[in-house]
């Protein structure tokens, strides 16, 4: 059964990321930075988060993403760049992203949504994407 979840939860993962020559899951940090103090962690990130969640039927992957940068939007974590460029490769457009979290603002408050953008603004440049944007 557990090889089961990690395969499933390896197969989810392919569909939310762009693999590269030097990592397999793309830009996708799965724990693999933690070996040597916790050699178990990529195993549970794959078969829980993946395996279990994000193959859960509900929500399209454009929805997941989007809920996952909401929430780490509203706790304020770093992952939120690592989400962004999730978002990007299951289809997501910046403006989707971008209106996300402007949405956000009055529920996170300024700063958070300040630090996201921040986060999707990286992302944006480092790809090349443009956003087109609207003061209203």
């Amino acid at each position: 059964m557990a090889t089961d979840r990690y395969q499933k939860g390896l197969d989810k993962l392919m569909e939310l990321t762009i693999p590269d020559s030097d990592n397999p899951t793309g830009h996708m940090d799965i724990g693999e930075g933690f070996k040597d103090i916790a050699p178990d962690l990529s195993k549970y990130v794959v078969e829980f988060a993946f395996g279990d969640i994000y193959a859960r039927p509900g929500l399209d992957n454009k929805q997941k993403v989007l809920t996952t940068i909401s929430a780490l939007v509203a706790q304020g974590t770093p992952q939120i760049e690592m989400h962004v460029k999730t978002g990007l490769a299951v289809g997501l457009t910046p403006e989707e992203i971008v209106g996300c979290i402007m949405h956000l603002i009055p529920y996170t408050g300024f700063p958070r949504a300040l630090n996201a953008l921040k986060a999707a603004q990286k992302v944006f440049e480092e790809r090349g994407v443009s956003v087109t944007t609207s003061a209203n």
